[in-house]
């Protein structure tokens, strides 16, 4: 799953939503559409949210001493 896959059900969903006027007998083809527009637009979102939470790293110092350091590091977002 990805920003590709968001997409794709986001692009089909228009499309069919907006654009198909056929009929499918017991099949509403705007509300599959919008149904599949949802869907991508959750794709994206959840992989927006968990790309995010990918970038923060924790590194951690154990020194002989017995003393422990702890830091996060959170990576800027990359350039596009």
């Amino acid at each position: 799953m990805g920003y590709g896959l968001g997409i794709f059900l986001l692009a089909v969903g228009l499309i069919l939503a907006l654009a198909v006027t056929d009929q499918i007998s017991n099949v509403d083809l705007t509300m599959v559409g919008w149904i599949l527009s949802a869907a991508g637009l959750l794709v994206i979102v959840l992989t927006a949210a968990t790309a995010a939470s990918r970038r923060r790293s924790t590194a951690v110092t154990q020194y002989s001493d017995g003393s422990r350091v702890v830091t996060e590091r959170n990576d800027p977002p990359p350039a596009v």
